[in-house]
């Protein structure tokens, strides 16, 4: 066999492919994939720089409390912070609210704090807060919330999303989805 014939040779078997046809496959699918990835690495340093330069103005932000009376976000600076956004009409959020309030009052006298930002209508939150009361500050960050979890590391924008923030204001922690017990035990060693 001619080397000319051997670069056009076949693999055995039905539906078969020519060597030179299979290699360039093969580099095309390699190339492919090396970009994919090169693509999402950018993407993914854009994504944590956006990150990092908007958690400084999550400090100087201001809410309305669901009382009508205002909260500061720097007014939470300096201790351990649980960030939680949620919403009524989220049920996974109702869910986890029990567990958000018992490690509130479980891990308050270590400094930890907890402030459920609620992506929602202030109506629909007193209503909700009269008949499930918890004893952690709730502010009311209606839709712009969605925005601000995006911010802190909420790439999807869903619900609910938490941001566990240390006490220099960095996070240490984001899960989106349900929080669970032992979510909570890791983050309450955290500082």
């Amino acid at each position: 066999m001619s080397p000319q014939d051997q670069s056009q040779s076949t693999l055995p078997g039905d539906g078969a492919v020519p060597v030179n046809r299979r290699r360039w496959l093969v580099g095309a699918v390699a190339g492919g994939a090396t970009l994919l990835g090169v693509g999402l690495a950018a993407w993914q340093r854009r994504q944590n720089a956006l990150q990092e330069a908007g958690r400084p103005a999550l400090w100087q932000l201001s809410f309305d409390t669901p009382t009508d009376s205002s909260l500061r976000m720097q007014d939470f600076s300096g201790r351990p912070l649980l960030l939680n956004f949620w919403a009524t009409w989220c049920p996974p959020c109702v869910e986890e609210l029990p567990l958000l309030d018992r490690f509130f009052s479980e891990h308050a006298r270590n400094g930890w704090q907890v402030l459920g930002l609620a992506v929602d209508q202030a109506a629909a939150v007193q209503i909700f807060l009269r008949r499930a009361p918890v004893r952690f500050p709730v502010a009311m960050a209606g839709m712009a919330g969605i925005e601000l979890s995006k911010g802190l590391g909420n790439l999807g924008g869903g619900l609910p999303f938490t941001v566990v923030l240390g006490s220099a204001g960095d996070v240490l922690h984001r899960k989106m989805g349900r929080v669970t017990e032992p979510d909570l035990r890791v983050w309450g060693s955290l500082r």
